[in-house]
C-alpha cells in the first residue's frame, strides 16, 4: 500500500513538472509569435509591399504563419540546378504545384530589412562580365512569382558620350565600314553625341516542373530602334526594340537543351558551354562590338547536348539574310559578256511587307543558315569549333529568254574560338576566327556576302575575320581590355563585253578622286583593322544598386582594293577613324 502511494505521488510530481515546463514553452512561443508579428509589421511598412500601395498580395503574420529562409542564392551559371531556397516566403518558387499559394505574390528583397549584407551581382572577374555585356539577370533573386513561375528583372540605365573624328551621323553603334575617304566633306568633321538609347531592360521567367526539367523565358530590350518621325531636335523619340526574346527547355538528367526565339547566333563565341547568356562578348561600350568579332542576333531553333557540362554539341537553324554588292538594282540588267549586247536580268530582293520594314530591302532566302558547333570546357580554358552553311538565291532572266529561272549558290565557312586564363585568373586571353565564302553578315563591318557572276547568279565573296583580346582585372571593381580585330575580303569578279571588270574586288576603277575633296570615289573595301582599349570601374555598390563608368578608345584603318589615278598609276585608297566613348550605367537591380 505504501509502495503504491509512493508511485502515485511520484507520477503526480512528474506531471506537475511537465505542466510547468509546457506552460513555460507556451509562454515562450507566444512571446516569439508576438515578436515575429511585430517584425512582419515593420517589414511590411518598410517595403510598402501591401495591397493598398502596390497592388501586390501580401500575407500577414497574424493570419498566415511564414517559414523563414535565407536569401535566394546567386546563380553564377544559368545551367546550375536551381536551389529551392527562396527569400523569406511561404511557398517555394518553381518547386511544383502549391494549391495554397496565391497566383500572384510579391517577394521583394529581404536584405535591406533583415540587415543581410548586400550581395552584388556585378562580377567583373569574368572575361565577358554579364553585367556589362548583357544584364546578369541570372544572378538576381526573383522579384515576384506568378503561380509557380519565378520572375527576375534586370537591366540598367545608361548615358553615353560618343565622339568620332569623322562624321558618320551614327548613334551609339559605329558603322565601321562607313568611315569616309578624304573626298567627303564628312572626313575630318568631328561628331559629338549624347545618347541614352542603350538603356536596357530584361526579364527572366523560370519554372521547374520536376527536379530535372527547367523552363525559362528571356526577353531583353533597349531603345536603339527608330521610327519614321524619330529625330533629335526637341524630343528624342527613339523606340524600344527586341534584342533577345526566346524560351528554353532543359532536361538536366539527359544534358539536353532546346532554344527557340531570337538570341545571339550559335556562331558567337562562348565563355562556357554553348548555352544562352554565356556568350563571350567583348566588354566594349560600342553597341556594334568591334571589327573581327563574330555575331548576329537572329530568330533560331537550337538543339544542344552536354556530357557532364564539359563536352558540348549544338545544332542551330537560324534566320537567313544576305548582303549583296552590286550597282545593279533588283530587276535590273547586268553588263553583257562575250558577244552579247545585253546581260541577264536579275531579281534578288524586295521591300519589306507585313510586319517588316517597308524602307528596307530583304533578300530572297531559299533556306535557313545552319550552324553546327562543338565545345569543350577544361581547367585551362574554353575551346570551340563550328561550321556554317548558307544558301543564296537569285531569279535570272537570261538574254533572249522569255522566262526566268532560279539560281541557288552555296556558301559558308568554318570558325573557332577560345578563352584562356594566362597563368593567373586576373588575366585572360580570348580569340575568335571565321573564314569562308559569303560570311560578311557575321562581322560587325558588314562586308558583302555576295556579288554577281556573269550568269546572274549570286557569287559568295571569300572572306575572313578574327579578333584577339586581353582582359585584365587589377582589382575586383576594375576591368581593363585591349582588343585587336581584322576583317578582310577577297575578289569575286568577271570581265564584261567592253573589257571592264564587274563584281567585287575590281581593280580597273579610277580612284584618283578618293583623296580629293568632292572627288569621285567608288572604292571597295578590302580590309578593316582596328585596335580598341578601354575599361570599366564599378565605383558604387550598395542596397540601392550599382553605378559603373566606362571609357573606350578605338582606332580603325580601312584599306580599299587597288585602282588607278586615270593616268596609269596604281592607287590604294585608305582612311582611318578614331572614336572615344565615355559611359555611365546605373544598375538598380544589382
Amino acid at each position: 500500500m505504501c509502495v503504491c502511494s509512493l508511485v502515485l505521488w511520484s507520477s503526480a510530481a512528474r506531471a506537475d513538472v511537465d505542466d510547468e515546463e509546457m506552460a513555460a514553452i507556451r509562454s515562450q512561443i507566444r512571446s516569439l509569435e508576438a515578436k515575429f508579428a511585430a517584425m512582419e509589421k515593420r517589414r511590411n511598412s518598410r517595403t510598402h509591399a501591401n495591397t493598398g500601395e502596390h497592388g501586390f498580395m501580401q500575407t500577414g503574420a497574424a493570419t498566415s504563419p511564414r517559414t523563414l529562409r535565407g536569401p535566394y542564392p546567386a546563380h553564377t551559371h544559368p545551367d546550375m540546378p536551381v536551389t529551392e531556397e527562396p527569400a523569406a516566403s511561404d511557398i517555394r518558387i518553381g518547386s511544383g504545384g502549391n494549391t495554397n499559394a496565391p497566383f500572384f505574390r510579391y517577394i521583394g528583397p529581404d536584405a535591406a530589412v533583415t540587415g543581410t549584407p548586400h550581395g552584388s551581382s556585378v562580377d567583373l572577374s569574368s572575361s565577358s562580365p554579364l553585367a556589362i555585356t548583357q544584364t546578369s539577370v541570372d544572378r538576381l533573386p526573383p522579384v515576384f512569382s506568378i503561380g509557380n513561375i519565378s520572375v527576375r528583372i534586370g537591366g540598367f540605365l545608361e548615358l553615353s558620350n560618343i565622339w568620332r573624328d569623322s562624321n558618320l551621323t551614327s548613334g551609339p553603334a559605329t558603322a565601321w565600314n562607313n568611315f569616309p575617304y578624304a573626298n567627303s566633306p564628312n572626313h575630318g568633321l568631328s561628331e559629338e553625341r549624347l545618347s541614352a538609347q542603350l538603356s536596357r531592360f530584361s526579364t527572366l521567367l523560370e519554372a521547374n516542373p520536376t527536379p530535372s526539367v527547367r523552363l525559362q523565358a528571356y526577353v531583353e530590350t533597349d531603345f536603339a530602334g527608330s521610327g519614321g518621325s524619330t529625330n533629335s531636335v526637341q524630343i528624342n523619340g527613339y523606340m524600344p526594340r527586341l534584342r533577345q526574346g526566346y524560351f528554353t527547355f532543359t532536361q538536366k538528367a539527359w544534358g539536353f537543351h532546346v532554344l527557340m526565339g531570337q538570341a545571339w547566333s550559335l556562331t558567337t563565341g562562348y565563355a562556357k558551354g554553348v548555352l544562352p547568356r554565356n556568350e563571350q562578348l567583348p566588354a566594349v561600350t560600342d553597341n556594334n562590338q568591334i571589327p573581327g568579332i563574330t555575331f548576329t542576333r537572329v530568330p533560331q531553333i537550337r538543339i544542344g547536348k552536354d556530357w557532364g557540362q564539359k563536352y558540348w554539341l549544338a545544332l542551330s537553324i537560324e534566320d537567313p539574310q544576305a548582303t549583296v554588292s552590286s550597282s545593279t538594282a533588283s530587276g535590273g540588267t547586268l553588263p553583257a559578256t562575250g558577244d552579247e549586247t545585253v546581260g541577264p536580268r536579275v531579281y534578288y530582293e524586295n521591300a519589306g511587307g507585313v510586319l517588316l520594314n517597308p524602307d528596307t530591302q530583304y533578300t530572297d532566302n531559299p533556306a535557313p543558315d545552319i550552324v553546327l558547333k562543338g565545345a569543350v570546357d577544361t581547367s585551362v580554358g574554353h575551346y570551340e569549333v563550328f561550321g556554317l552553311a548558307r544558301w543564296f538565291r537569285s531569279v535570272v532572266e537570261t538574254p533572249g529568254s522569255t522566262h526566268t529561272h532560279q539560281a541557288t549558290r552555296f556558301g559558308g565557312g568554318v570558325g573557332g574560338g577560345m578563352t584562356v586564363p594566362l597563368a593567373t585568373p586576373k588575366l585572360q586571353l580570348t580569340g575568335n576566327v571565321l573564314a569562308g565564302e559569303g560570311i560578311g553578315r557575321y562581322g560587325p563591318s558588314l562586308l558583302p556576302d555576295t556579288t554577281f557572276n556573269s550568269r546572274g547568279e549570286l557569287a559568295p565573296v571569300p572572306e575572313m575575320h578574327g579578333a584577339l583580346g586581353l582582359i585584365g582585372h587589377p582589382d575586383s571593381s576594375v576591368l581593363l581590355y585591349l582588343y585587336g580585330g581584322v576583317e578582310t575580303a577577297g575578289r569575286r569578279r568577271y570581265t564584261a563585253a567592253d573589257g571592264s571588270q564587274v563584281g567585287y574586288g575590281i581593280t580597273d576603277q579610277n580612284l584618283g578622286g578618293c583623296d580629293v575633296e568632292f572627288g569621285t570615289c567608288n572604292a571597295q573595301t578590302r580590309t578593316l583593322a582596328s585596335l580598341t582599349a578601354g575599361g570599366w570601374w564599378h565605383f558604387l555598390d550598395g542596397q540601392y544598386g550599382s553605378v559603373m563608368g566606362g571609357v573606350q578608345y578605338t582606332y580603325i584603318r580601312k584599306f580599299a582594293f587597288r585602282g588607278n589615278d586615270g593616268m596609269g598609276n596604281s592607287v590604294y585608297p585608305t582612311t582611318s577613324g578614331n572614336t572615344v566613348y565615355v559611359t555611365f550605367r546605373y544598375l538598380p537591380f544589382q
